[in-house]
């Protein structure tokens, strides 16, 4: 079987001469309730254990972070349905579209032998979900909430489609740039403080081990709410008006992610009563970010710590040298 990972030989290579000062490798580790249980094994999220005698060709993705990351793999050719909702990547939108709301006949039609879920689904219809076990198709549910298991739901797709050494280099990728981008700010005296908000109409941020601060902080920001209170284990946490208006004075930068989770705006913040004490507001410091880039376990989290960086520190992120490598494909 070929092995292609989509990011060019020759342009990773001029990656990592570029970023010769990050070669230092962060240790991957199991999260959550799924890991990598052998080379060939692997149990997902729901607890079951799935034996890979050989790998699967006729993939069904029912999550877009799971069909963006098994494009990344280069498995353009075992994709053989994706969601409505695909926007990235472009050859995503070619593909068949299929739901969990659709007869389970339509998937057996198909001739999958891996469906890829995530666990509300498992969860929300398990009649579907056994439907297709019983049929003899694989079903494996997964949804990683931080970077480390992160790093494990790569593998893990790795292990189940044969592209072992591809996850491998996805990992080691992802780790030297997002290393050398948080190494930008290091000599930064005064970092600037930031209120990342995740659902505006609850005034929830995120849980400070989630993706999204992760990107903040390695972009170099200061995550206000680090006490925040995760809601059921999600990576989305409570916090407040009276909590956000406390640290009025200490919010140097609004961030809010925007998508299907939160359809704000920043009129919607600049807005709400009360915001117009808090510096951020007061300043203009106002700045929307596509949740894609922030807040799914992918490889375009490295653009959404460049896109934080630009806003945090422009200075420093629109230098030649960053916009280089991001040319260079290197933060997809």
């Amino acid at each position: 079987m070929k092995k292609n990972i989509p990011l060019k030989t020759n342009r990773f290579r001029t990656a990592i001469i570029l970023i010769s000062i990050c070669i230092l490798s962060v240790p991957a580790r199991a999260g959550g309730q799924f890991r990598a249980e052998s080379p060939n094994a692997v149990i997902d999220q729901s607890g079951r254990r799935i034996v890979v005698d050989k790998p699967y060709n006729r993939i069904i993705s029912l999550y877009g972070a799971h069909t963006e990351n098994l494009f990344s793999l280069g498995l353009d050719k075992e994709i053989i349905g994706v969601t409505r909702h695909e926007s990235y990547p472009a050859r995503a939108l070619t593909k068949p579209v299929f739901s969990y709301h659709d007869d389970p006949e339509k998937f057996l039609a198909a001739r999958p032998d891996l469906v890829v879920v995530r666990p509300m689904i498992d969860r929300g219809y398990p009649q579907f979900v056994t439907r297709l076990e019983n049929s003899g198709i694989a079903v494996v549910s997964l949804q990683p909430a931080t970077v480390r298991e992160m790093y494990t739901y790569w593998k893990i797709l790795g292990i189940l489609t044969g592209r072992r050494t591809q996850a491998s280099d996805m990992i080691s990728h992802f780790q030297n740039i997002s290393l050398y981008l948080e190494a930008l700010t290091s000599s930064k005296a005064v970092k600037k403080r930031v209120y990342f908000e995740s659902v505006h109409s609850k005034l929830k941020t995120f849980s400070p081990d989630s993706m999204a601060i992760f990107a903040l902080e390695t972009a170099g920001g200061i995550n206000v709410a680090g006490d925040a209170t995760p809601v059921r284990k999600t990576n989305i946490a409570a916090y407040g008006k009276e909590r956000i208006l406390s640290r009025a004075a200490q919010i140097d930068v609004y961030l809010a992610q925007s998508g299907t989770m939160n359809r704000t705006t920043v009129s919607m913040i600049k807005n709400e009563p009360g915001f117009n004490a808090i510096k951020a507001v007061d300043d203009n410091q106002i700045y929307i970010i596509d949740e894609q880039i922030v807040s799914r376990p992918t490889l375009r989290l490295l653009e959404g710590i460049y896109e934080i960086g630009r806003i945090l520190y422009p200075d420093v992120f629109d230098s030649y040298r960053v916009k280089l490598l991001r040319e260079q494909a290197v933060f997809k």
